[in-house]
């Protein structure tokens, strides 16, 4: 290192003192600033070489510019879902309605009665908030809402069958997206798995035999998610399996996954058992996730009878679990909308699933004749989100025919707003059906500057 030449750089102060420092200063603030320069400065030094030349004071704000901007520019951005799943886990699952936006907009700003009876004038549950809406929306005895699904069924396992043995069906022993494994979470409990069944099949004497001498804990249910099997398979209904449990005074436990309150086969689709009909079948405690077919925050939702519920209220973990004030007023806003029979219409994944492929063809149609580019072919929606594996929705796709899709796909992704697309059959396309309403003027820029881009044989910018 040339130590004579770098004695020529500013000092970290005399850089301090320009009138480029104090604008930034005014924005990022004094320690942030000062870190930056530094950063850049010690960059300079450690990469110079003799035969360079050094950058001069303009060129050194430019980079402590962009350092500021790498370090403050959130991570966590909304996006364009044009991929045509509904419930797409990497990108959030199901956006929230408008209601329940201004929701937790209201309660995040002030104070709130989160835990304060304002009647009683003293402390109060916060799971009041969401348990009466519950109730009354399922005829279930008692609600309690954790943090996410998986948190309610390890609290719920733990809370009532901690050191006992819980009855399950190895065609239920599934894996689900993240590493999710229902035996490792139901080990994790404590409990003791006591596996009946076939990988394939599984019979109402199974349940019996396994109920008939010490009887255990719970009998467990869980949904599949976003695996199905087919073929020689078969399995007691959850009524059939219900009735067995109790005639041996053992509760059933039925991790639902999606927690759907609508019938799905309105839509087209194959019909999704809903949290009414669980309970109506004889569950004893049905577990759900509040961002998926439910429409709502993430959030973990347990329904069920009020002794099994005081249990698992009282437990001490359920505090390390509780769902936050944020999560409670969107939750409760989203109910709110089942309750006045408005889901279809202010519940975004319920418009999307709702919408007809006609509409849909319309909205791509529209799309192409904006860009003057692209061809509108039919193409299939999916749920996904680990609800109703394999089912899809008739829709249009806009389909666009580049030069190098991938490269495009990452160009779409760099924006302001990044739109996530999909590559089929070479071709980019982008399904309507995701796409909010108000996000269309950004999605067709978007698609106008790429393809800008493609023809001039532009690079992704960096």
């Amino acid at each position: 290192m040339a130590v004579s030449e770098l004695r020529a750089l500013p000092s970290v102060e005399e850089l301090l003192q320009t009138p480029q420092a104090a604008e930034l200063i005014a924005s990022h603030g004094r320690p942030l600033v000062l870190e930056a320069i530094r950063s850049i400065l010690a960059d300079i030094r450690s990469q110079y070489h003799a035969q360079d030349a050094l950058p001069d004071w303009g060129t050194i704000f430019i980079r402590v510019r962009e350092r500021l901007g790498t370090w403050t520019h959130p991570s966590l951005v909304p996006v364009i879902n044009a991929t045509g799943v509904v419930l797409h886990t990497n990108l959030g699952r199901a956006p929230l309605s408008r209601a329940a936006l201004q929701a937790v907009q209201r309660v995040g700003e002030e104070y709130s009665n989160l835990e304060y009876d304002l009647e009683r004038g003293g402390r109060g549950s916060r799971s009041v908030h969401t348990e009466a809406l519950l109730k009354h929306l399922t005829g279930a005895e008692a609600a309690l809402v954790v943090n996410n699904n998986a948190a309610g069924v390890l609290l719920a396992l733990t809370a009532l069958a901690r050191r006992r043995r819980v009855v399950i069906s190895r065609t239920q022993l599934v894996e689900i997206g993240g590493g999710f494994r229902v035996p490792d979470v139901m080990n994790q409990s404590g409990a003791r798995l006591i596996e009946i069944g076939t990988t394939n099949r599984v019979h109402l004497s199974d349940y019996e035999n396994a109920l008939s001498d010490t009887p255990p804990a719970l009998v467990f249910h869980a949904h599949p998610s976003n695996f199905r099997m087919i073929g020689f398979t078969s399995e007691p209904s959850l009524a059939e399996l219900a009735a067995a449990a109790h005639r041996a005074g053992v509760p059933v436990v039925d991790d639902l996954g999606s927690g759907a309150l609508l019938d799905t086969s309105r839509f087209g689709l194959a019909h999704e058992v809903t949290v009414q009909e669980s309970l109506a079948a004889g569950c004893d405690l049905v577990c759900f996730s509040g961002d998926k077919l439910l429409g709502g925050p993430q959030a973990g939702i347990l329904l069920g009878r009020a002794d099994l519920l005081e249990k698992v209220k009282k437990h001490p973990m359920a505090r390390a679990v509780r769902a936050d004030k944020l999560c409670l007023a969107a939750l409760s806003a989203t109910l709110l909308h089942y309750l006045k029979d408005e889901a279809e219409r202010e519940i975004p994944i319920w418009r999307m699933i709702s919408q007809s492929a006609e509409s849909i063809q319309l909205r791509a149609r529209h799309w192409s004749e904006k860009l003057g580019k692209g061809e509108v072919i039919p193409g299939q929606s999916t749920i996904g989100g680990g609800s109703l594996p394999g089912e899809n929705l008739p829709t249009f796709l806009l389909s666009l025919s580049v030069r190098q899709p991938n490269r495009f796909l990452d160009r779409l992704r760099d924006g302001d707003l990044p739109l996530i697309a999909r590559v089929e059959a070479d071709r980019v396309v982008l399904d309507p059906r995701t796409v909010l309403e108000e996000q269309e003027d950004a999605l067709i820029a978007a698609l106008g500057n790429a393809l800008k881009d493609e023809e001039k044989g532009g690079k992704r910018k960096k």
